[in-house]
């Protein structure tokens, strides 16, 4: 079963990942992976922060002659774009709703706080570059993953006019904006999960996406709305189709009880407005256990519900490599 370990900070000298546990003489596609790091790649528009990054990823082992050796795939991505004098005052004074102040707790205050450190949007990068080399494996297996955008500021189910208009709207405000994107991942066979603690497929599922910047909130299915339903209406009655057992509807997300069922597994993440804003927030100093007030400085995106896309997508595919044992 493969499994990753991402490592690095925002303004360190690089960030990556080391994936072990591929398969050898997996053909790796990098204009693939290229291509899905180009659609998290920062700087790309006004919606996005202006750091300039290509994103480009160098492998340092695990890849020969263009497939998997077997070995741990590393690959680094290099930081070539960063300004750490933006983020001096944030170790004394923690941004609210960052991880600026328990990151500090747990590490003792030796935790790298520039840009976030370890606890950044950026080390998403790495998490899409494994994504991608894990969605060159389930394809193998006709299993895809899509995403969409479902919800921007309150809307549902935005248009790509809308959705600009939205975070330039909460960017001329000096804050910014949350939404929801909804994953739908087709081809996964019945039978995978169980209903013990480790082994669920919902909480395998969780656990990738939770580790995601940003998550807040996770619903499978129909999710919160089988709260104000009746049974007649939230259940999905089989039929046969294609000689296969299959549901008519799908409310459940293509799992009962922990283990999927054959549909598409589908799920909704919710994700945070960025916490790093230009308005005046309450904060406190650290060292001097006085109240204070803080503007946010630097450069940040004022949503990355746009930017996540690809990365709920690689936390998924890692989610069903780990729930299917591949």
């Amino acid at each position: 079963m493969i499994d990753y370990t991402i490592f690095g900070e925002s303004h360190g000298k690089a960030i990556g990942v080391v994936i072990t546990g591929l398969p050898s003489g997996l053909p790796l596609d990098m204009d693939a992976v290229a291509a899905e790091m180009a659609r998290r790649a920062p700087g790309q528009d006004k919606t996005s922060t202006p750091r300039k990054e290509k994103d480009a990823v160098e492998l340092l082992s695990g890849l020969f002659e263009g497939k998997t050796t077997g070995t741990p795939l590393c690959g680094v991505i290099y930081n070539t774009d960063t300004r750490s004098k933006d983020y001096s005052k944030l170790k004394d004074m923690p941004r609210p709703g960052h991880a600026d102040y328990t990151a500090s707790v747990r590490y003792g205050g030796f935790s790298d706080y520039r840009g976030g450190g370890h606890f950044s949007g950026r080390l998403t990068a790495p998490l899409v570059f494994a994504g991608a080399v894990a969605k060159q494996l389930l394809a193998q297996q006709g299993i895809a993953v899509e995403t969409r955008i479902s919800v921007l500021g309150g809307v549902e189910d935005p248009t790509a006019e809308q959705i600009d208009a939205i975070i330039l709207a909460a960017k001329a405000d000096c804050d910014s904006v949350g939404g929801a994107v909804s994953c739908t991942v087709s081809g996964i066979p019945a039978g995978f999960g169980a209903p013990d603690l480790g082994e669920n497929a919902e909480g395998i599922f969780a656990k990738h996406l939770f580790a995601v910047p940003g998550v807040k909130g996770i619903e499978f299915g129909a999710g919160f709305g089988f709260a104000s339903m009746r049974g007649s209406q939230g259940n999905d009655p089989f039929c046969m189709a294609d000689g296969k057992v299959q549901t008519v509807t799908n409310h459940a997300g293509g799992i009962n009880g922990g283990i999927t069922n054959g549909m598409p597994v589908t799920f909704r993440v919710a994700m945070r407005p960025t916490p790093s804003i230009a308005k005046q927030q309450q904060t406190v100093s650290l060292s001097g256990g006085t109240n204070e007030v803080l503007v946010v400085e630097g450069r940040h995106d004022p949503c990355i519900v746009k930017r996540a896309l690809p990365v709920i997508e690689a936390a998924a595919a890692l989610a069903v490599c780990e729930l299917m044992n591949i």
